[in-house]
């Protein structure tokens, strides 16, 4: 094949590979797929509703069955969390129906703010 012929070719493909990989996503569901940078996603903490299931003041800890926390992007589950305040866990008792505020401390869920209802 001629030098000529052969970069006709190159250039040949390469243009329908690429107007393959730009083209139109019509017909291509995109439900669930969120279109947002990680920072403009980030919600704002809201209050989640909660019940202590287990306080190790000690280790500074909480453990609670709560419901689903949208800005950390957790579903609803019991589980162990590290708390901002640890002195505050002397207000509390297992059992208790509680407010809380969760963000992330150092990359770990944390629970930065906690009311009795």
């Amino acid at each position: 094949m001629k030098p000529s012929k052969t970069l006709a070719l190159v250039l040949t493909v390469a243009a329908a590979s690429t107007a393959f990989a730009a083209g139109s996503m019509d017909g291509h569901s995109m439900h669930g797929m969120d279109s947002k940078a990680p920072a403009a996603s980030k919600q704002s903490s809201q209050p989640v509703p909660a019940e202590i299931k287990k306080i190790d003041a000690s280790a500074g800890k909480v453990t609670l069955k709560h419901g689903p926390i949208e800005n950390l992007g957790m579903s609803a589950m019991t589980m162990a969390f590290a708390v901002k305040d640890r002195a505050s866990l002397k207000n509390f008792k297992e059992g208790d129906s509680v407010s809380v505020t969760f963000d992330k401390v150092d990359g770990k869920p944390t629970v930065i703010d906690m009311q009795r209802k």
